[in-house]
């Protein structure tokens, strides 16, 4: 790059916030522009009025910060340098009929010894069951490598691998079917490997164990407002309502056109934070839609929907409830959140209306499933477990069905996009990006933010900012993978 360098970033969830606020730290101009009027993109919140007359903030689902999220927590630290923004939670169990419960607490941080602690707490895993456990399947939960998981395991399913462990059907429902639906993915349409990595990264690799910490406030108020202000502070531009419709070259730079504004935005490096199918509505506009990494690009796909139903209830829930809780042989129904135990603004609606505010999850929602056939299943689960919510009466109520998380089929490692391009000052970030470091969701956003960060900084000769892991590899050499 000539001259001072500017940077493009277009997308202004976590991994373009995170790739910009490190720009903007080293000194390097640095112009956010995010579609939406907030910021936070999948992690963001947005106003909404309630039939009760409050504005209150909503989101797109409960989000965990784990403790292993070391980059994101970094990021965190900017506005939060104690982290006092989150909340600990002790145990997030997994609830399941007729009153089993999976408990997370209290677990040995490191492996084996975890599992060992896990395998004595789970009554389906009986001595009987244990040898008829494949045990060279299940060392692969301990022997992951970045490249020989993937060469092995790939182009299986995450069900073909699981079927394989031969575990006995209520463990593997309570500690690897509810482990799996947590990256929205269904187990016929997600690759082993990225399976295994993923158990990896949050209990067989992961030092801090297994709880996790929530959000105090709402994302808007909490994290996406200061977080602005930070990166502003250090002369980035941060423009919401921004939406991007093309990106060409001409004079030596690249030239982002926003729609609806008179001024383009040019730039000598530009970073796509975008999602899926962001990036791929997006790709046509640019000149770089030819090739095999385009090609890899349109093959990105996002996975099937999810479903957030938040509801204000009239009446509140049972002492002794977890904050969240997963759930398991419940059809439709993955989680049950309990805003009003951690969050200042539920809390507050619920003490002023002597209510709860739940919020429902269903993830890897079929395709073709009627909404009402949804909601019915989620709410029959929910009294289910927690019968007092049977009489409780709904003063207002927040339905959202999105299908913009990324796909991770099988075999679609080889093919999927990193964050460095073919085209020269054009980089990638998300958490559909291909990471050599083990990562998922929030973490792998920030990663892919800072690295691409990191690469423009590379350019400049300014030191990279650190990124920090969990350990690459798992206790067992990769010849067990």
């Amino acid at each position: 790059m000539n001259g001072a360098p500017r940077v493009a970033v277009v997308g202004g969830g976590i991994a373009g916030m995170a790739a910009a606020v490190v720009l903007a730290e080293r000194g390097i101009r640095t112009t956010v522009l995010e579609r939406q009027p907030w910021l936070g993109g999948r992690a963001g919140a947005f106003p909404v009025r309630l039939a009760t007359g409050e504005t209150v903030q909503m989101d797109r689902g409960f989000h965990a910060f784990f403790r292993q999220y070391y980059n994101l927590r970094a990021l965190l630290r900017r506005i939060s340098p104690d982290l006092d923004l989150l909340e600990p939670l002790d145990d997030y169990p997994v609830l399941g009929p007729d009153g089993a419960r999976q408990s997370f607490a209290r677990l040995p941080r490191l492996a084996p010894w975890n599992i060992v602690a896990l395998t004595r707490r789970t009554p389906s895993l009986t001595l009987p069951a244990l040898r008829r456990v494949r045990l060279r399947s299940a060392l692969s939960m301990l022997a992951f490598d970045a490249r020989r998981t993937y060469e092995r395991h790939d182009r299986r399913s995450a069900t073909e691998y699981l079927d394989s462990l031969r575990f006995p059907p209520a463990a593997r429902q309570l500690l690897f079917d509810v482990f799996a639906h947590s990256f929205f993915n269904p187990e016929g349409a997600m690759s082993a490997a990225e399976l295994l990595m993923m158990f990896h990264f949050y209990f067989t690799g992961n030092r801090e164990g297994l709880p996790f910490d929530v959000a105090r406030q709402p994302f808007s108020t909490g994290i996406w407002e200061p977080m602005r202000r930070y990166a502003e502070e250090r002369g980035a531009t941060v423009r919401t309502g921004a939406a991007v419709r093309g990106v060409r070259r001409g004079a030596g730079r690249w030239t982002i056109d926003v729609r609806g504004a008179s001024d383009a935005v040019t730039a000598d490096a530009v970073v796509l934070a975008l999602d899926v199918e962001g990036l791929k509505r997006l790709l046509p506009a640019t000149p770089f839609d030819r090739g095999a990494w385009a090609a890899g690009v349109r093959a990105l796909q996002a996975t099937l929907p999810f479903a957030v139903w938040r509801l204000w209830l009239d009446r509140p829930t049972a002492d002794g409830r977890a904050p969240f809780a997963g759930t398991a042989g419940f059809p439709l129904l993955d989680n049950i959140s309990l805003f009003h135990l951690f969050e200042d603004e539920s809390r507050a609606w619920a003490a002023t209306h002597r209510g709860s505010v739940v919020e429902l999850h269903a993830y890897a929602v079929p395709d073709g499933t009627a909404e009402g056939h949804l909601r019915r299943t989620m709410l029959r689960g929910l009294h289910r477990l927690y019968p007092e919510t049977r009489a409780a009466r709904p003063l207002d109520e927040v339905y959202l069905l999105r299908r913009d998380c990324p796909a991770f089929a099988p075999g679609s490692r080889a093919g999927r996009p990193g964050v460095g391009t073919p085209h020269a000052g054009i980089y990638l970030a998300g958490d559909f990006v291909r990471m050599e470091q083990p990562s998922a969701l929030m973490e792998r956003a920030a990663v892919s933010g800072i690295a691409a960060a990191n690469a423009i900084l590379t350019a400049e000769g300014l030191p990279p900012e650190p990124v920090a892991s969990i350990p690459r590899s798992g206790i067992l050499p990769a010849a067990a993978a």
